[in-house]
């Protein structure tokens, strides 16, 4: 398997799998291959860095517990932190001239229902997994 970055018309990068540099051009030239943003098919590679292995002093990948410990931090010290109040607090900001909304995001607790409201509603928001029970 061979990854590629294409970039379509519209500008969207995004990856892409294939088997082979010739079976991306084979679907390419059928159509095959879309932007799954805009669905465009003017699809062409991207300029991308070569795959350089990493030097053995440097330090092994993250574990995904480390990963989500270290999200947990950056959301934690970037944004405000809003509780239970997070889907009201999310509908207010986003009711708020776009120059008037804080740069600053917001993190809180909010039920399934409430989020697929506020995606509903189009508001962005995202979900993220809890640490794991006793890593608070």
């Amino acid at each position: 398997m061979i990854v590629f970055d294409l970039r379509c018309a519209n500008g969207h990068v995004f990856e892409a799998w294939f088997g082979s540099s010739a079976d991306h051009e084979e679907q390419a030239a059928r159509g095959l291959v879309a932007c799954p943003l805009c669905d465009s098919r003017e699809v062409a590679k991207a300029a991308m860095a070569p795959a350089v292995p990493a030097k053995a002093n440097r330090r092994a990948a993250l574990t995904p517990r480390e990963a989500l410990h270290g999200l947990h931090a950056l959301v934690r010290a970037q944004c405000d932190p809003v509780g239970r109040e997070f889907a009201a607090e999310a509908r207010r900001r986003h009711a708020l001239p776009e120059a008037d909304r804080p740069a600053r995001g917001i993190w809180g607790e909010a039920s399934r229902h409430e989020v697929a409201e506020l995606l509903a509603e189009d508001i962005p928001v995202a979900t993220l997994p809890p640490l794991p029970p006793g890593d608070a």
